[in-house]
């Protein structure tokens, strides 16, 4: 089967966050961070390594990235920071999209015109763009290997996808060590995602022998790790295991993208609070079903991890997202069978839903 894989991101694993130094050597840096990082001294340590070349820091970093929050960090970086070259991006997925957001440059430095250009679902040029180096502190998003932001918009119910070839970080960074903090919520919110991410690249129209690769590695990785994990948070090995996890997660659907699960996500996360890792992995089992003998090819890949038959392989994904307290029904989450299923032929039409192997008989 001929295939094609393309990721242009320089990464280092199982480093140390030293790195920076030589990776922004002669250059001047913005650093987009997590809130909490002052406190466990992590900001100390990254303004000792940079000096007087980090020239300005957004650390107010909130959560499932909101327009209201970012119209300002924009606005007010683009005014104060035009003239740095590299942005760094140390957290979760939420600080790396943040930071994202922030290198794509409008020409009136204004967010709203950003907004303008997504909105418009075309493709576009930006007026100027900054470097991203993405230094990951969770297990999960991926983000720091691929090139997508999701934006939200909590007033207006809705979210913007920001993906240009500017956003491809420049490097990452994936120093387990950075993980150790981490709490268990999040631990396994974030696992869970990359868990997602690894299951969605193979159900996908986009699929090919390479990223199926990588997401089968992460998914047995995944399954066998983080039950381990969260009973152990404090385990370099762990916490190394699980970064290796979800890079080689992210590694596949970085080619593939996403499909019905986080189309499903979106809506989850918007109207009823779920957090993102949950509300794209709490219907993985139910998914698994629909997308099971679409393909013959996708089959045979599901089946190298989950055996041949699928109420077996949907009950070991239901028993492993329940051992990690994490509820798999609609009803668990408040959404009726009607509105469940309405939720679910909206998200097929969405563009993670077209991706889809079960979408072209939908």
């Amino acid at each position: 089967m001929p295939a094609s894989y393309y990721n242009p991101v320089a990464t280092h694993f199982g480093g140390s966050l030293n790195k920076i130094v030589e990776l922004t050597e002669g250059q001047t840096v913005a650093l987009v961070i997590f809130p909490e990082a002052r406190a466990l001294g992590l900001l100390d340590k990254i303004q000792a390594l940079l000096g007087e070349r980090l020239v300005h820091i957004v650390e107010d970093v909130q959560p499932n990235p909101d327009v209201a929050q970012l119209r300002a960090t924009y606005e007010r970086f683009w005014r104060e920071a035009d003239g740095c070259e590299t942005v760094l991006a140390v957290g979760g997925g939420s600080a790396i999209d943040t930071a994202k957001a922030l290198i794509v440059g409008t020409e009136s430095g204004c967010f709203d015109e950003l907004l303008a250009l997504l909105a418009s679902g075309k493709p576009f040029m930006p007026a100027r763009c900054k470097a991203l180096i993405a230094a990951p502190t969770t297990a999960g998003t991926g983000s720091e290997v691929t090139p997508w932001a999701t934006i939200w918009d909590a007033a207006q119910q809705k979210k913007y996808s920001l993906h240009l070839e500017c956003t491809w970080p420049k490097a990452a960074i994936i120093d387990p060590d950075l993980m150790l903090t981490v709490p268990a919520g999040v631990t396994v919110s974030t696992g869970l995602d990359a868990l997602s991410h690894a299951l969605e690249s193979i159900w996908n129209v986009n699929a090919n022998p390479i990223s199926d690769t990588f997401a089968i590695s992460a998914i047995e990785d995944i399954l066998e790790c983080l039950p381990r994990l969260r009973r152990d948070l404090s385990s370099r090995e762990l916490r190394s295991r699980m970064a290796l996890a979800a890079l080689k997660a992210g590694m596949a659907f970085s080619n593939t993208k996403t499909a019905l699960a986080h189309s499903i996500s979106y809506e989850m996360t918007l109207s009823h609070g779920l957090p993102h890792g949950i509300a794209c992995s709490f219907t993985l089992p139910y998914v698994l079903g629909l997308a099971w003998g679409r393909d013959a090819l996708r089959d045979q890949t599901l089946q190298r991890v989950f055996g041949t038959d699928l109420g077996q392989a949907q009950e070991r994904l239901r028993e492993f997202l329940h051992s990690l307290e994490v509820k798999t029904e609609f009803s668990d989450y408040g959404v009726t069978e009607v509105e469940a299923q309405e939720m679910i032929l909206h998200a097929m039409q969405g563009a993670r839903g077209k991706n889809f192997i079960g979408s072209r008989a939908a």
